[in-house]
């Protein structure tokens, strides 16, 4: 005869089984391990937002592949060029004190002219720099405004496409380079502490765009993948200390220091937190407005297509097939990220990598279409 507490305890280990193998959680991480180790990824930190909540956020691999230091929820990464969006948020802030119009001829802001030599009578205003619409592109470089200043650089006409402004589009950096030198001369602040004070401090985010002002034993270390060795390599220039450039730094002109375009330091936590707030059109979830509903909306509204890119927010089903979502990716030094939400249904994904392959072995799926698929597939569908 069998006994009743043995038909008991096999009764509660088939629950325990069932309820682990139906847990998403369980089934998501079991999935992302085994694509994480194709790719070769080093060390990611993913969350996942609905409803106006954080309802997953977790870590992956390390931070250092010398120490095997494990990341944490806690750890930094520079997101490269998700950072336009903070740097065109503090100027609708701007924007929204009179201080500036989106129509604003940029050569007024810089202080020697900011003209297409092939279009001289077009003005290139601010709206075209936030859209990446100016005709400007990176052919000089754009780590500073040396480069697209005639008094500096006999070359600066390459700068300019052969397009006219406002009918074309180019994805340049040196557009938002110029953004943060024009949040100083309009604010009066240095640009990473402009941020820092009104975007980060008021959502109560730890992050940022000086080096010198954070904790650097937080930061992951970034590793470039090279295809020839096949192996990951690291770039410690991502997080130079700016010490010296700061002593000489002439305010309005030395901004490009910070990277307005892709500087922004800050963990995949709270870069999700920020994340919703632009979900909520400009207010975080505890009621915090940092822009207005318009501004927010304006941001999200694409201004070139087939583009589909806004101001500094970009709006695209690459990542999801059939549901478009609103955000932006960034790439740098190997790093990876992705910000994307859907601001009807209250849902959105936040990844970053410290450096992976290209692809996985199927040859098609990168370090962000890999984390935000399953994370839809286990959190949201």
């Amino acid at each position: 005869m069998i006994r009743k507490s043995s038909l008991l305890l096999s009764f509660f280990l088939m629950l325990s089984v069932t309820a682990c193998t139906s847990d998403p959680t369980a089934k998501f991480e079991k999935e992302m391990d085994t694509f994480l180790k194709d790719i070769q990824n080093v060390g990611m930190g993913v969350a996942v937002v609905k409803d106006n909540q954080v309802i997953y956020n977790h870590s992956f691999g390390v931070k250092n592949l010398d120490t095997q230091e494990a990341v944490t929820n806690e750890t930094l990464f520079r997101i490269a060029s998700i950072s336009k969006s903070f740097s065109a948020t503090s100027m609708m802030q701007l924007r929204e004190q009179g201080l500036v119009s989106l129509d604003t001829d940029v050569s007024e802001l810089m202080g020697f002219p900011i003209r297409n030599p092939k279009y001289p009578e077009t003005v290139i205003t601010l709206a075209m720099l936030m859209s990446h619409t100016s005709s400007l592109n990176d052919n000089e470089g754009y780590f500073t405004l040396d480069v697209i200043n005639p008094a500096t650089n006999p070359n600066w006409a390459n700068c300019y496409n052969d397009y006219e402004p406002g009918k074309g589009y180019e994805y340049c950096n040196l557009n938002f380079n110029m953004t943060g030198t024009f949040i100083e001369k309009l604010s009066g602040e240095r640009f990473d502490q402009y941020v820092k004070h009104h975007v980060l401090d008021p959502l109560g985010l730890y992050g940022g765009y000086c080096v010198d002002s954070l904790d650097t034993s937080r930061f992951a270390t970034l590793y470039e993948y090279n295809n020839k060795a096949d192996s990951l390599e690291a770039c410690p220039e991502a997080y130079a200390p700016r010490s010296e450039q700061i002593r000489n730094y002439t305010m309005g002109y030395s901004t490009p220091v910070f990277s307005p375009t892709g500087g922004m330091k800050i963990s995949a936590l709270d870069l999700a937190k920020y994340m919703m707030m632009h979900m909520n059109y400009g207010t975080s979830p505890d009621g915090v407005r940092i822009i207005s509903e318009e501004s927010s909306k304006i941001m999200q509204t694409p201004l070139s297509d087939p583009e589909h890119y806004g101001m500094a927010l970009w709006v695209t089903d690459e990542y999801t097939p059939g549901i478009k979502l609103v955000g932006h990716t960034g790439g740098a030094y190997g790093l990876r990220s992705a910000m994307f939400f859907n601001p009807a249904e209250k849902y959105g994904f936040v990844v970053i990598s410290n450096g992976s392959k290209d692809v996985a072995s199927d040859g098609k799926t990168d370090i962000l279409t890999g984390p935000i698929q399953l994370m839809y597939k286990y959190f949201v569908k």
